[in-house]
């Protein structure tokens, strides 16, 4: 089920290793295939009783004994409540993106079409945030956003990303919702809201996926051992910090779960863990291949669960 008013298919999907080339082709798709959540998105429709805000088995409670012991209303709430809380981390790193990209594009030539296809981007991403924002609201939900101190700390990440850096980086943040949000959009368990937010999410981000990748990879083939070196270990902690923020500790008490308790059972989840190697296998795969992944790193990807 979905609530969108118009359009029902995902843009299709060319490659090429000419910058510019890709740039138009992903203009050609942004005007043929995007959406204006505020028009498309029928915002006043009632919430289903029943449903899930997002598919179980992504709930990082989903197969302990906590979560076989809470119940149906505790599980509804708790999805509902982690899908705002995942919405509020792609809030924060999507403003941490724009920022980024406006820095790069600053640089080049606005009549490209890699420039005008960066602030598309944005402009997509603008739309996201406020998206986002307003799936929690739907639910009556507050928002959730990082820990002040990783929010500090997304401040200088943005300062010093750029080149393969601040592509890769974005990499991880997109590549992990876009395998979430492509089940939670087909899973007919989930709130119609929650669906049709992921399809507009899913669709939209396959051009700025695309996009990250060439550029990650095009910029990563100059760099030297050094750079690279310290490219990876800002890779790993960006990674890190994004993957263990999707979960705000408040959703567990917003269930009527004991944090302490829940937070220990979520950290030895070993589903949960599956699923996040799961979501981020193919960025992991690919920066591997093109050199950024490796060294002291790993460690940080490992307690992430992303390794």
């Amino acid at each position: 089920m979905t609530l969108l008013r118009k359009h029902d298919s995902l843009p299709g999907e060319h490659s090429t290793d000419h910058r510019q080339e890709t740039a138009q082709r992903l203009l050609d798709s942004s005007a043929r295939l995007s959406y204006d959540p505020e028009l498309e998105i029928d915002w006043d429709a009632p919430l289903v009783d029943g449903k899930y805000g997002m598919t179980p088995e992504w709930c990082s409670l989903y197969g302990t004994d906590l979560w076989e012991r809470m119940s149906e209303d505790q599980r509804i709430t708790l999805t509902e409540h982690e899908a705002a809380s995942i919405a509020g981390t792609g809030i924060w790193f999507e403003m941490i993106l724009m920022q980024m990209l406006v820095r790069d594009l600053y640089r080049h030539d606005p009549a490209t079409p890699y420039v005008q296809f960066g602030l598309t981007e944005i402009a997509d991403e603008c739309r996201h945030s406020i998206m986002f924002a307003r799936s929690a609201q739907r639910y009556g939900i507050p928002s959730y956003r990082p820990k002040r101190w990783i929010r500090e700390t997304g401040r200088l990440f943005k300062a010093v990303a750029r080149g393969a850096l601040a592509y890769g980086g974005t990499l991880f943040a997109e590549e992990i919702l876009d395998m979430m949000q492509r089940d939670f959009m087909r899973d007919e368990r989930v709130q119609p809201i929650t669906r049709t937010v992921s399809h507009v999410h899913v669709v939209e981000e396959s051009r700025h996926i695309r996009y990250a990748r060439e550029e990650t990879r095009r910029r990563s083939a100059r760099l030297g051992r050094l750079e690279r070196a310290w490219i990876r270990i800002h890779l790993g902690v960006s990674a890190y910090f994004v993957v263990t923020s999707l979960v705000n500790d408040q959703v567990y008490a917003a269930a009527g779960l004991d944090v302490a308790e829940a937070k220990k059972a979520a950290q030895e989840n070993r589903h949960y863990h599956d699923k996040l190697r799961q979501g981020t296998r193919r960025t992991v795969e690919f920066l591997d291949e093109v050199g950024l992944i490796g060294g002291p790193s790993t460690l940080l990807l490992r307690r992430a669960h992303v390794l």
